[in-house]
């Protein structure tokens, strides 16, 4: 694959991805969050969309979970032989779209929370982020450079 190839995957609800090659990643986020790493030396980045702040030991170990997700997300960068303080992290999502008569369980803002204060305790700097408010928002993340383009979804 040349750098002027491009190649698209769109991330579901509960996954992630980390890649060397360049992909633009494509995932929808309501009250959910994704949050972006890419090592931009390398050329090498990682995404996860989880739905939940805290998994509760019970069940499944699953990226469903943000608490989980993102040590996922970083282990698999450390796989790929990226170092920690080469990694720039963006975070995207969190909103309240469910409406005030849902705001009592706060998830997107629990989600937010957990992002920024996981990845502030990792050491790894954030770049950039939009989180929060009333609207969904469709992110395409690409793994080679790191950008990531955003559109607000709209309710119609």
């Amino acid at each position: 694959m040349n750098e002027y190839s491009r190649s698209d995957y769109f991330l579901h609800p509960s996954s992630l991805l980390v890649s060397k090659d360049l992909q633009w990643v494509t995932t929808v986020l309501g009250s959910c969050v994704s949050v972006c790493f890419c090592d931009p030396k390398k050329k090498i980045g990682g995404i996860n969309h989880y739905m939940l702040p805290y998994w509760n030991g019970d069940g499944l170990e699953s990226p469903k979970y943000g608490n989980v997700a993102i040590l996922q997300l970083l282990n698999k960068m450390y796989d790929f032989g990226v170092k920690k303080e080469d990694i720039v992290c963006k975070i995207f999502g969190g909103a309240e779209v469910l409406g005030e008569q849902n705001s009592v369980f706060n998830v997107g803002q629990r989600n937010i929370e957990l992002a920024y204060r996981m990845v502030f305790e990792l050491g790894i700097s954030i770049a950039n982020s939009s989180t929060g408010g009333k609207l969904g928002r469709k992110i395409h993340f690409n793994t080679g450079t790191g950008e990531v383009l955003q559109k607000y979804l709209v309710k119609s």
